[in-house]
């Protein structure tokens, strides 16, 4: 997908309509930023914004260009940058895999500017209840959240809401991720051999994400 296009239509993605609202020529960090890809579709739909990313291990050289990539472990390990210095960050299917958030959260909060967002999202506790891709394709895709051997443990939105709150954000929404065009696409893939594009748009369909967005007053 073009994330250019979603520079007019930002309501359709949740990701894209956070993004929409980063000031202009601000500043994001992604937290958890692996392969690039959620950093790549940010810099399509926002050219504008200076990108930061931090990771265990990163593949800094996917990243777009000018990216600042910081390698550590945020179970245990500060953020680097300063206080009061980002605008935005986004946290992308991360706190599944920490063993305690604590440390996370409050370094966003820290890093952030006031009026700053904090995007987290993750899968949704229904995932634990999903029966897994079958076939030939079965173990090529997450569908049941324990597809994936890193993921230790769910995390409720509320439980979520809850920790941001005490370490100092007010909670701006929350609810399911969803990409309205992929959805959209499900019930014609439905019939389609096995795929990416197939098993894409069928979590979009069926609301495999849940997300949170926290703001630093």
């Amino acid at each position: 997908m073009n994330w250019k296009l979603l520079r007019h239509i930002p309501w359709v993605d949740t990701r894209s309509r956070f993004l929409s609202r980063v000031p202009s020529a601000g500043s994001l960090l992604d937290v958890g930023s692996s392969d690039g890809e959620t950093l790549n579709h940010f810099h399509e739909m926002r050219p504008d914004l200076k990108f930061y990313a931090t990771d265990i291990e990163g593949i800094p050289e996917a990243y777009p260009k000018g990216c600042q990539f910081h390698q550590g472990d945020l179970n245990k390990e500060n953020l680097p940058w300063e206080a009061n210095s980002l605008d935005a960050i986004s946290c992308m299917h991360l706190v599944e895999h920490l063993e305690d958030l604590t440390l996370l959260i409050a370094e966003a909060f820290r890093v952030l500017k006031p009026g700053g967002s904090l995007y987290i999202e993750t899968p949704h506790p229904k995932t634990v209840g999903l029966s897994s891709v079958t076939g030939p394709a079965v173990g090529t895709f997450t569908m049941n959240f324990w597809d994936d051997l890193t993921h230790t443990h769910i995390v409720s939105m509320g439980a979520l809401a809850k920790q941001c709150r005490l370490a100092g954000f007010d909670i701006s929404h929350s609810g399911t991720s969803r990409n309205w065009l992929f959805a959209a696409a499900y019930p014609i893939l439905f019939f389609a051999p096995p795929s990416r594009q197939k098993f894409t748009s069928k979590i979009h369909w069926s609301g495999w994400s849940a997300y949170l967005v926290a703001c630093k007053p």
